[in-house]
């Protein structure tokens, strides 16, 4: 088996207050831009419109993408639609403005005719969607997650003895979602469908990493402290065991 870490001994928890300060800014910073900036929806949030069109040769993602730059709607999601030369083009309501849909089509049109590497295409339809993710569904989610964090704080509270422990899980799932969503803030990156299942899984391991460090926590203090040890140099031998153990595939 290969060995990465020859020496794994890293003074993790000697170096913890720098990793709060860490945290805190990033923290800071993520709310911030959140608080200016806010979230860029995509259609599945926002609603919008959809664009088929169907081109006399096969053109390159990037190529429609180009053409559509040229109008202000390069930012829109093109997919391949069942066909190697039939795309599906999908923009949001900040994309098309108060345009309707009748004005979209021809815009589009005229865009990609003016793009000779693509040929001739055609618009086989132009339609309005409602969002796939209505206010009702939005607030119904905040109220699971929310509900989701006081059922681990109960858990952990009653589980490991420790309400302070329940309080910093939460604040660890929290300190989790806010960097994630100020990265997307800063980013300008749009908040999708596939971007919550990505939140809702980065939650997932948050929590199970808090309650196994935790479990690794209750099973040093029943071991009770080495004479002239504090807890914080027992949990790092532990860990340094620890990383040993997994590195080496003990």
């Amino acid at each position: 088996m290969i060995e990465i870490f020859r020496s794994p001994s890293y003074n993790f928890i000697g170096q913890r207050r720098w990793a709060y300060l860490f945290s805190l800014v990033t923290m800071i910073i993520g709310l911030v831009s959140l608080g200016i900036y806010g979230l860029k929806y995509d259609i599945d949030f926002t609603g919008g419109s959809i664009v088929q069109v169907r081109f006399e040769r096969t053109p390159s993602i990037a190529e429609v993408r180009k053409a559509l730059s040229k109008i202000g709607l390069g930012d829109a999601i093109i997919q391949e639609f069942g066909h190697s030369r039939e795309y599906i083009i999908r923009l949001s309501l900040g994309m098309t403005g108060s345009g309707s849909s009748e004005e979209l089509g021809p815009k589009i049109d005229k865009a990609l005719a003016a793009e000779p590497s693509l040929g001739k295409a055609e618009i086989r339809r132009v339609e309005f969607v409602g969002p796939q993710v209505g206010r009702d569904l939005q607030w119904q989610a905040v109220q699971a997650v929310l509900y989701g964090l006081v059922g681990i704080l109960v858990y952990i509270a009653w589980s490991f003895k420790s309400v302070r422990g329940g309080v910093a899980a939460v604040v660890a799932v929290f300190h989790d979602v806010i960097v994630c969503l100020g990265a997307l803030s800063l980013t300008g990156r749009e908040f999708s469908l596939p971007v919550l299942a990505a939140l809702l899984t980065i939650i997932g391991y948050s929590v199970n990493d808090t309650i196994v460090a935790y479990d690794r926590v209750r099973e040093n203090r029943g071991k009770g402290a080495r004479k002239g040890q504090t807890f914080e140099i027992q949990a790092l031998g532990n860990l340094c065991c620890h990383c040993a153990a997994v590195v080496c595939g003990l």
